[in-house]
């Protein structure tokens, strides 16, 4: 395997486009939106780099405008998933083979393709497709993604440059081979970065991969395919299917060649994926990877000591931008008592100020839910609290989906610390807060602590060093991504690498080095230049003439 260094260009973050009114890049984008709803997309699955067409299609929408349809993707069975395996196991050797270099500059390519002529194109599928607005969808499915692909090349590099030391006379080297088998991908749909991060990232250690999107993100899949291929992926490397998860894992968990699972999803699905590779763990050549970043119920606390305009205004952003269905959404929030009119009052005006509706109007702030599953069950929630006299609704709760599935952006006021929307992932605009005595702040942060079995991100807000001492050591296990005086929300590829313990999944930190390092499986290779001929050790030399009669002698 050929593994030589060269200089990668260090990396820096993409700048983040404006969009502003009278702006190139918005005319830009605003065209693409409307060349995209005027096709109807007819979607084929990819595998071994042929489209592959099976006439059972289902339809897909924009999420607030369910009338409207914008293509259809053929679903695929069982079979399917057997041929994307076959697929990637036949393109492994010469992939895995190939030079790292020749891999690197496959996905820097498609960085700078994304940077450029694709950006637009993927901005558009994912504000259509996934009830994005403009800014969203260019920290997300621009920046991030181009962010991905330049920082793990550099941070592959890195991987590739580390070896060990040689004594005289040897030569020890360290062999970072991928993985043997092939690996699974089961993408999000609420990132589009996350989505081709998934399998990218494996595929740029010299891993293939078969890949399912979640059902509400194929339409900008399709993109991330045509960009994978311009860029000169070759065929079979990274294989798209659309099939639902049981059928996926009936065939890929019993496989002998499968080689690990890189996955974004609930709680729930990742634990029953961890239980059946475990049941099956004697079929596998190797044991495999299994690397994932689940749920979330993200915090913000306030000390008394904090600035309420601050904390009123991470919690506007934090919890409702993309309608709060961001891995990393506050969803609680924990406010002092002497803070509160203030935070209510900068609330209730944030909200008011709020547009909701379609993505194509750059105005509006808020847009829908990602379908209408995700509606009802929010829906739900809203009903209940309604009719819980234990809880004010300071802001919102109402929804309607006669157009799109639209869910009000809304500020539960819980009495009871432990109430229901304070506890549970709802994945929605919805955050629950509770008001606590300022005077006690430490109790409050064992609150936080024990309330939620997740741990992915969390914020303090204090002017008190001391107080913000005390927070990140007592919560210490609370959150993989800390914030303080900032909101959970926003994790930058270089900057902070994310992802979080306890039930928040394996923090295996996407966009850094400790990522990609699961996706290699390391070789030790040690060369003697001139091998001994006897066997003999010093110490089993005699020390004078007696001992040497003594040894001539024998027993």
């Amino acid at each position: 395997m050929a593994n030589g260094f060269f200089n990668v260009p260090a990396p820096k973050n993409e700048p983040v486009k404006g969009y502003a009114p009278g702006s190139h890049e918005r005319a830009e984008l605003q065209a693409m939106l409307k060349t995209l709803k005027k096709q109807e997309r007819d979607i084929p699955m990819y595998i071994g780099g042929k489209e592959v067409r099976t006439g059972n299609t289902q339809r897909i929408s924009p999420p607030h405008d369910h009338s409207h349809t914008l293509g259809q993707f053929h679903l695929g069975t069982a079979e399917h998933v057997q041929q994307a395996i076959d697929a990637a196991l036949a393109a492994r050797p010469l992939w895995a083979e190939l030079p790292w270099q020749e891999r690197a500059a496959i996905f820097l390519k498609a960085a700078e393709l994304l940077a450029g002529p694709y950006r637009a194109k993927l901005n558009a599928a994912t504000m259509l497709g996934q009830s994005k607005n403009a800014f969203q969808a260019e920290i997300d499915a621009a920046c991030e993604l181009i962010d991905f692909f330049r920082f793990n090349v550099h941070f592959m590099q890195q991987i590739y440059q580390q070896q060990p030391e040689s004594a005289p006379g040897m030569w020890n080297r360290l062999e970072h081979r991928p993985l043997e088998g092939f690996l699974f991908a089961l993408t999000p749909f609420n990132f589009t970065s996350i989505a081709a991060n998934l399998p990218a990232a494996p595929a740029m250690m010299g891993n293939v991969v078969v890949w399912k999107p979640a059902n509400t993100q194929i339409y900008s899949a399709q993109v991330l395919m045509e960009l994978f291929q311009e860029a000169g992926v070759p065929d079979g490397v990274i294989n798209l299917v659309f099939v639902d998860g049981p059928t996926a894992g009936e065939v890929i968990f019993k496989h002998r060649d499968f080689a690990g699972i890189h996955f974004t999803g609930s709680t729930g699905v990742f634990n029953g994926i961890w239980k059946t590779i475990g049941e099956n763990v004697s079929k596998y050549r190797s044991y495999p990877r299994v690397v994932g970043e689940t749920g979330g119920k993200d915090f913000i606390l306030a000390h008394h000591s904090a600035n309420a305009k601050e904390v009123a205004t991470a919690i506007t952003r934090g919890a409702f931008e993309f309608q709060g269905q961001k891995c990393s959404a506050a969803s609680r929030a924990y406010i002092p008592s002497n803070l509160w009119d203030d935070v209510r009052q900068y609330l209730v005006e944030d909200l008011k100020s709020f547009k909701m509706g379609d993505v194509e109007d750059f105005s509006n702030f808020i847009n829908a839910v990602i379908d209408e599953k995700s509606f009802d069950k929010l829906a739900k929630y809203l009903d209940n609290a309604k009719n819980d006299a234990d809880v004010e609704i300071l802001a919102g709760g109402g929804y309607d989906k006669s157009k799109g599935y639209f869910i009000e952006p809304t500020v539960l006021v819980a009495k009871d610390p432990q109430y229901v929307t304070m506890c549970e992932e709802l994945f929605g605009p919805v955050l629950t807060l509770h008001v606590y005595d300022s005077q006690q702040f430490e109790k409050t942060l064992e609150l936080v602590d024990g309330t939620s079995p997740y741990a992915l991100t969390g914020a303090i807000f204090a002017k008190d060093r001391y107080a913000v001492d005390l927070a990140t050591k007592k919560l210490v296990h609370a959150a993989g991504n800390f914030y303080i005086n900032d909101k959970p929300t926003g994790a930058v590829v270089g900057q902070q690498p994310f992802g979080g313990a306890r039930a928040s999944g394996t923090n295996d930190k996407a966009g850094s080095i400790l990522n990609l390092l699961r996706w290699v499986s390391p070789r030790t290779i040690k060369e003697t230049f001139v091998p001994p001929v006897d066997y003999r050790y010093p110490f089993l030399g005699v020390d004078n003439h007696e001992d040497l009669n003594q040894a001539k002698g024998g027993f």
